[in-house]
C-alpha cells in the first residue's frame, strides 16, 4: 500500500462506512512504548513517530496507538487499523474517513507549536 516514494499514501474510495466519501490513508508509524506521555511526536523522514505510555506487552501499546491516533485525528477507534507490524515498533496503519492532507496539516500545526 506504500507509494513508490514510501511514506503516507492515500487511496480514494467512492464511499466510506460513514458515507462521507473521504479517503483511506495508509501511513508508516514508529511507536515508542513506555514513554512519559501519549503523543504524536512528529514526522521522522516519511514516518509518523508516536510515543505511548503503555508497555509493548499483550497488545497494550497497539491499543494505545489506535486510541491516540483516533483521538488526535478526529475519527472513531474502529476507523484506525494496524495492518502490519503488530509485534514491532515499525507499523503500517490505515485510517479510514480522513484525507491525507488533513493528517499532514495536523502534523505541521503540531510541529509549528513546538
Amino acid at each position: 500500500m506504500k507509494s513508490k516514494g514510501g511514506g503516507i499514501s492515500s487511496q480514494g474510495t467512492p464511499q466510506t462506512a460513514d458515507g462521507s466519501g473521504r479517503e483511506t490513508v495508509v501511513l508508516p508509524v514508529r511507536v515508542i512504548p513506555r514513554a512519559a506521555r501519549n503523543e504524536i511526536v512528529g514526522l521522522e523522514g516519511d514516518t509518523l513517530k508516536v510515543s505511548v505510555t503503555a508497555p509493548p506487552t499483550r497488545g497494550k501499546a497497539n491499543q494505545a496507538l489506535v486510541k491516540l491516533l483516533a483521538k488526535c485525528l478526529g475519527v472513531r477507534n474502529s476507523q484506525v487499523e494496524i495492518l502490519s507490524g503488530h509485534k514491532a515498533r515499525r507499523k503500517i496503519v490505515r485510517v479510514d474517513g480522513i484525507e491525507k492532507s488533513a493528517i499532514l496539516e495536523w502534523i505541521r500545526a503540531r510541529q509549528a507549536k513546538s
